[in-house]
């Protein structure tokens, strides 16, 4: 069974992507990032629902957001998802 996508569209001033020196491409790829960022960071979605959301893996995820130096406070069984799902993609 196929998910269905839904679209959602944002009013958002020209300007704004001006200053940004964004297309509206990248700048909806950062917003689905930062929102999925937040809500993981907030514990309302998964890392891998947050990752789904942003577009990415988890280790590109995760990868992302410490290049962003984003601080997180892992559960030890978050800690264990991320090692076991690192050790996956190593063993490929």
């Amino acid at each position: 069974m196929s998910e269905q996508i839904i679209n959602i569209s944002l009013p958002v001033k020209e300007n704004i992507l001006i200053s940004l020196k964004k297309s509206k491409a990248e700048f909806a790829c950062d917003i689905l990032y930062l929102s999925a960022l937040s809500y993981y960071q907030k514990r309302k979605l998964s890392l891998g629902k947050a990752a789904e959301l942003a577009g990415l893996d988890k280790i590109d995820f995760i990868r992302k957001v410490q290049e962003e130096e984003a601080i997180f406070d892992y559960t030890e069984g978050e800690i264990d998802e991320i090692f076991s799902d690192a050790n996956k993609i190593c063993l490929r």
